[in-house]
């Protein structure tokens, strides 16, 4: 199976990933009592990324499995490891260092940090593909935080493949359909509250799955807008929602209902592009190491603070200054670690994924 490269995915990616890291620097400064700033809204849109990127996921990860189907079956063996090739090597290295740092390190640096679970309990947790509901039940620190999101990715295709794997290609797309209206309603229904509680999320990457399934049938065609006019106001939507509070509603179920369908519109139409096509190699490079850059920068994050907790000199810096040491200081460790493990770490074990296509 060729990897197909879709146009602006990839600076997607990093956009995306740098909205994470940007909304999480001022919350971490703030709760250390160290100066912060995170007046403007796009210091606020972390979630919003992160939904963004389970739309992203279902996008791409369900077509390929739609793809799969239409010729032949769905290898589901193979799917997991490639699954885990990619993701699960990262996932453990932040698993292990996140148990290390606030069991031992912390304790060694003399810094009282409560726990309120055992290492055993949490590692249960975590590798059980629960790492959401970890982190709600205990709290268990910034590093560990970033994993809930994978946990839900995991959970979700741990559902979905095996659907690919007995559908034909009709009644896959029909499941799709039930499955994001179903996963929706009950997710803001009172007597399940725990969807909510705990961020089972699902219906943002079902839903970025059925708009990839239905353009590979060409069943929406009106909705990868030919008018230029119309696909602009798309994209200048897009933006405004996530550089401004425009589209800051009162209500949970209005802000899901509205965000899931354009960022689904968003990733059909500019995976579409023939003519805005972003090849800014920056953009491309950040896109290429984003889900090391989401997984490290509370790495990185937590080691630029304590560095400026413990020194005497940075603490006499003008509050602007310091603030502007600590915002560029997180961006820069995290994309040279997220650089350093995508070239020497990741990238050798997905190559292995070659062997599972």
């Amino acid at each position: 199976m060729n990897r197909i490269v879709l146009p602006n995915i990839g600076p997607l990616r990093g956009f995306l990933a740098l909205f994470v890291v940007i909304f999480h620097i001022p919350e971490l400064s703030k709760s250390l009592e160290l100066p912060y700033f995170s007046d403007l809204s796009l210091f606020h849109k972390g979630e919003e990324a992160v939904w963004m990127f389970f739309t992203l996921s279902g996008f791409l990860i369900i077509k390929q499995l739609y793809l799969e189907q239409k010729k032949g079956k769905v290898e589901i063996k193979k799917f997991y490891a490639r699954r885990i090739l990619r993701i699960y090597p990262v996932y453990y290295v932040v698993l292990i260092f996140g148990f290390t740092y606030y069991h031992f390190l912390l304790p060694l640096f003399g810094i009282d940090y409560h726990l309120n679970y055992s290492l055993w309990e949490g590692i249960a947790w975590c590798v059980g593909f629960l790492p959401n509901v970890f982190n709600v039940l205990y709290a268990p620190g910034a590093i560990l935080l970033v994993l809930w999101s994978i946990g839900i990715e995991e959970q979700f295709y741990l559902l979905i493949a095996p659907l690919a794997r007995i559908s034909t290609s009709k009644t896959f797309i029909i499941g799709l359909i039930l499955f994001t209206i179903v996963s929706f309603i009950l997710y803001f229904l009172p007597s399940f509250s725990f969807l909510r509680t705990y961020y089972f999320i699902y219906f943002y990457m079902s839903f970025g799955g059925l708009i990839a399934v239905l353009n590979v049938e060409n069943k929406i065609p009106f909705l990868v807008f030919k008018n230029g006019i119309i696909r602009i106001f798309l994209y200048i939507v897009f933006f405004i929602y996530f550089l401004t509070d425009v589209f800051n509603f009162s209500s949970n179920v209005l802000l899901h209902l509205f965000s899931f369908p354009l960022f689904g519109l968003f990733i059909l139409n500019i995976s579409s592009e023939k003519r805005f096509i972003v090849n800014n190699k920056v953009l491309i490079y950040l896109g290429t190491i984003s889900y090391g850059i989401y997984m490290y920068h509370m790495i990185a994050l937590n080691f630029v603070l304590f560095i400026v907790l413990k020194s005497t000199f940075l603490n006499t810096l003008d509050r602007v200054w310091l603030i502007l040491l600590i915002n560029i200081s997180t961006l820069v460790f995290t994309i040279g670690i997220a650089h350093l493990s995508f070239y020497y770490f990741e990238k050798p074990i997905i190559n292995l994924k070659k062997y599972f296509k």
